[in-house]
């Protein structure tokens, strides 16, 4: 039976109740956006009493469509006053879908000054002291659960970013090797999550794959669309995301020095191919999936040069944010710096752009490798330097000075410059998620215009975020391709699961729908269309001499009307 899990950390009360029929048919991303858009007072404190975090599988994880095994955590965001989702993979969406749960909702705040483990099994729920691991490090504190509860065991973990409140702070996620490695990274819900006294959650539940309705159809679908992923995204196999740090450097999009340069002279350094040459030397690994059922498998396992482990799923965000925006050229110290924010839970993307734009302040120089180790130290140590730096990149800009501060409704930039690419820029200006490019990135080529053009780019954008709103909502991960060539798998999978019969303009409805309840979340919290714009100076400082974001104000303030 579905069932929701609704925890009340004021009275430490713990309730399941059957799925209602408003939610059966959602998942991910609408369902942690819907029970926040109705339950959550938009004018809230995000780390106060009212704020409630929601953790939601999509509707596909947990069965054997593939690439299916996502989760969508949500609440108000202490990083951009609006809603939030984020997503991500690891091996716990599937373990909570196959053990019925549609939504874990944690709400209220513990009046405790202990921390919590949550225990969820099949015929349990409890919590139970943290203790153990309060205040510890992701790695430190993955060892004790695993030896706690079986390396097996799926996990949802607080670092000490969280602990510590940074509006940048990270939720970490087990990979399949028990590491703490993927992370809903975006918005800060670490912070949301530890300030419900949450440290940790412990599925030690099981259950089979999730049976489709029609399932024939089902399997025909899911086996054509396996073989279509792993012969046509083999390029992400072999180098990972990172095969992306050349295709945007080559379309000039690649953030350098704090989004001043498009283009980066040592990009060879910091390419896919470097990074998978490294793993192989170094007996690391390429081609490693994320979570079961993923067919693409474009995760890694990243060694030092002495052959021990250094990191995992080194990213194409990660490389660009804390590398060559920063002035870094070396990826092994870019990894190093993957790993203290892994292990710290600490979003790279906002720590990368916050950074680059402390050293526009003139707080470190571009390149100074020691500094932003020492600066992300203090991040959780509380030194007042990174303090600050933990309160991302806007307060961070304001603070210094700055006035070259890429971000939108408070969240940093991903790693595309919108200048160059502006059906992504018109996503992070109008995304109710803030600068993000997982809500309807535009990659180069994908949208068929003309991508240093602004003609037709604001609409290309509303079909992306679209798209992708249906890849969260079903549990799947975007690279299987938020575009409208996927649409009629997406819609086939979704029909066939729950024995439905939806038309593709009706899915795409579906998705603008929970868009539109989140623009008026966001209204409510104060944060209105006249915000869905990019920072000024990409108006008017020119990349490559004559690229400035020249999309119509008027048509990215009127998106969602």
């Amino acid at each position: 039976m579905k069932k929701t899990i609704r925890i009340d950390m004021d009275t430490l009360a713990i309730s399941h109740d059957p799925a209602t029929d408003d939610i059966r048919h959602i998942g991910g991303r609408a369902l942690t956006s819907g029970i926040i858009a109705r339950e959550v007072p938009p004018n809230c404190d995000p780390l106060g009493r009212d704020n409630k975090i929601v953790l939601a599988p999509g509707v596909l994880t947990g069965s054997s469509a593939p690439c299916s095994g996502r989760l969508s955590m949500g609440a108000k965001s202490p990083l951009t006053g609006g809603i939030k989702e984020s997503n991500v993979g690891g091996t716990a969406g599937r373990i909570m879908a196959s053990m019925g749960i549609k939504a874990l909702i944690i709400q209220g705040k513990s009046t405790q000054k202990e921390r919590f483990i949550l225990e969820i099994s099949n015929d349990n729920i409890k919590l139970t002291s943290a203790e153990p691991i309060e205040q510890k490090d992701n790695y430190s504190a993955a060892k004790y659960l695993t030896e706690q509860y079986g390396n097996k065991t799926p996990y949802i973990l607080v670092g000490p970013g969280g602990e510590a409140g940074l509006p940048l702070a990270t939720v970490a996620v087990s990979d399949m090797d028990g590491r703490p490695t993927r992370h809903a990274g975006r918005g800060g819900l670490g912070a949301v999550l530890a300030s419900k006294g949450i440290k940790a959650i412990v599925l030690s539940g099981k259950g089979p794959l999730l049976a489709p309705k029609n399932t024939e159809s089902f399997k025909e679908t899911r086996k054509a669309f396996a073989k279509e992923l792993s012969t046509g995204k083999q390029a992400l196999t072999k180098f990972g995301t990172a095969v992306l740090v050349n295709v945007i450097n080559e379309a000039g999009a690649l953030p350098v020095n704090n989004f001043r340069k498009g283009r980066f002279d040592q990009v060879k350094n910091i390419s896919g191919e470097v990074l998978a040459d490294n793993c192989q030397a170094r007996g690391g690994k390429t081609g490693h999936g994320c979570h079961p059922g993923c067919v693409i498998k474009c995760s890694n396992v990243y060694h030092d040069k002495e052959g021990n482990h250094l990191t995992s799923a080194l990213e194409y965000e990660t490389i660009a944010l804390l590398g060559c925006n920063c002035g870094l050229s070396d990826m092994d110290q870019i990894a190093e710096l993957d790993f203290m924010c892994d292990n710290y839970g600490l979003d790279t993307m906002e720590t990368g752009v916050a950074l680059g734009v402390a050293m526009e302040g003139g707080l470190l120089e571009f390149g100074d490798f020691n500094g932003m180790k020492e600066l992300i130290t203090g991040m959780v140590q509380g030194t007042l330097t990174g303090r600050l730096l933990g309160q991302g990149a806007l307060v961070t800009g304001k603070t210094l000075g700055v006035t070259r501060i890429p971000t939108v409704k408070g969240q940093a930039l991903s790693a595309y410059d919108p200048r160059a690419l502006k059906g992504t820029a018109a996503t992070y200006a109008t995304s109710p998620m803030g600068a993000d490019h997982t809500a309807g990135n535009c990659l180069p080529g994908r949208t068929g215009l003309d991508d240093r053009s602004p003609k037709g780019q604001v609409a290309a954008s509303k079909e992306a975020q679209k798209l992708t709103m249906l890849c969260d909502l079903l549990g799947l991960c975007i690279f299987v391709g938020p575009i409208p060539q996927t649409l009629p798998t997406m819609t086939q999978l979704f029909n066939d699961f729950l024995g439905m019969n939806h038309t593709e303009e009706e899915m795409l409805a579906m998705a603008e729908k929970v868009l539109l309840e989140e623009v008026q979340f966001n209204e409510k919290a104060g944060i209105t269309k006249y915000q869905n714009d990019l920072p000024e100076f990409f108006r008017t400082e020119t990349l490559h001499s004559d690229l400035v974001c020249d999309l119509p104000a008027e048509e990215l303030m009127n998106i969602y009307n």
